[in-house]
């Protein structure tokens, strides 16, 4: 190469440091802006590479549709529907989605950060490699500021909101953890029904190290009673989880948290898991709940049966643990007795055979956990006629294989 000659691909190699530093420059930015000021933000950081009429849209807590977040600078347009639109798409399949216009192309990069929660989308006049690098690259720290700053505002829960939400709901809303978890090894799903009325039913999970913690409850009853019964059931399971302790001390540490503060007529129906995500490992213990469905080659093979205890509260006898090795791409499915126990009056409830029949066909039409876990719920909700009497949870795991499948991705 002749002295002074730039190779080639070194204007974009600038491009992409000097987009770097300003990345880093916004990150600086952010760190003490008010919430009210990331919409603007953002949009002075889009303008820069050429881009323009700026929008985010977040998943609503009903599931059905991405609805605009209002800010200034920001273009604020109707709800997208996830089920029909780009953005959907974009959305459902983590992918992006370039759709031609007259005056350019919309860009709908996906906003990836530890909670997928929705779509930032943008107009350029062309998009080549470079862009979409990029983009992508802004996308997931549009997320992270997000998830960031929702903790201490309210301004994105009321953009997510498109009808009254109960007292109830409201607790356990604020009581989850992200929705959606994904790590090379392991991804995890859950949804709630009804999402703006539900009460004793929720769900947790933590990732330590090698082992993946979940816990999936459902308190008698309905309404703030119920809510405040799974508040307790999840506080005294993440302390006695935090404790580092084993299922069956975890399962008696809940019992006695619930007997103690609501008296011997109240209960909850439990399951708790531990997943070795380098194994595949998975142990759990089963407190009146019904059993999980193991999911192999996109079909229910089997239920994951084995011996229960009283539900937490009643003072059960120590559980015992029961214990299956996954197959790497094994799914396991969680649900509560909601979902299986609907019916009219008059008429036999909705069954598990007719859940086992609805997994079997969606696993082979919708594709990653997050996309299987809400179209689920919302076939079955329809298979019920649209009634949710009670709470219907779901929660998906997904084991990817162990730390030697995945090495390439460190490398």
């Amino acid at each position: 190469m002749a002295e002074g000659e730039r190779r080639p691909d070194e204007g974009m190699l600038d491009r992409s440091e000097g987009f770097g530093e300003r990345l880093l420059g916004v990150l600086d930015r952010a760190h003490e802006m008010p919430p009210q000021l990331i919409a603007p933000l953002i949009a002075e950081e889009v303008a820069r590479v050429g881009g323009r009429d700026v929008s985010i849209l977040l998943q609503d807590y009903g599931r059905l549709a991405l609805v605009p977040l209002s800010g200034r600078r920001l273009l604020v347009g109707e709800p997208e529907p996830i089920d029909d639109s780009p953005t959907g798409t974009a959305f459902l399949h983590a992918t992006i989605v370039e759709v031609p216009q007259s005056d350019g192309v919309r860009y709908l990069p996906l906003l990836d950060g530890s909670d997928q929660v929705g779509v930032m989308a943008l107009t350029l006049d062309t998009v080549d490699d470079d862009d979409r690098r990029l983009l992508r690259r802004l996308a997931g720290l549009v997320a992270d500021m997000l998830v960031t700053k929702h903790s201490y505002t309210d301004q994105f829960f009321r953009a997510r909101r498109r009808e009254p939400m109960s007292v109830a709901a409201e607790i356990q809303w604020s009581l989850l953890p992200p929705l959606a978890m994904s790590v090379p090894q392991v991804a995890v799903a859950g949804i709630l029904e009804p999402a703006y009325d539900v009460a004793g039913d929720s769900f947790d999970y933590a990732l330590n190290e090698d082992i993946l913690h979940v816990a999936m409850v459902d308190a008698m009853g309905h309404g703030l009673d119920a809510a405040t019964m799974a508040t307790v059931a999840v506080g005294a399971y993440r302390h006695a989880r935090r404790a580092d302790i084993g299922l069956p001390e975890i399962y008696a540490f809940m019992d006695r948290a619930i007997a103690e503060q609501f008296g011997p007529d109240h209960f909850v129906t439990a399951q708790m898991m531990r997943l070795n995500i380098a194994t595949g490992h998975l142990q759990w213990v089963n407190a009146g709940h019904p059993a999980p469905l193991l999911i192999r080659d996109h079909r229910v093979v089997r239920q994951l049966a084995g011996p229960t205890t009283l539900p937490v509260g009643f003072g059960g006898e120590e559980p015992r643990i029961s214990q299956q090795i996954l197959q790497r791409g094994d799914r396991v499915l969680c649900f509560t007795d909601g979902l299986i126990e609907e019916h009219q009056a008059g008429e036999e409830q909705f069954g598990e055979e007719q859940l086992i029949h609805w997994v079997n066909r969606i696993e082979h039409t919708a594709k990653g956990v997050r996309a299987v876990v809400r179209s689920l719920s919302h076939a079955l909700k329809q298979q019920r006629g649209g009634r949710t009497t009670d709470d219907a949870t779901l929660f998906l795991i997904e084991w990817r294989g162990g730390a030697a499948d995945h090495l390439v991705l460190l490398e």
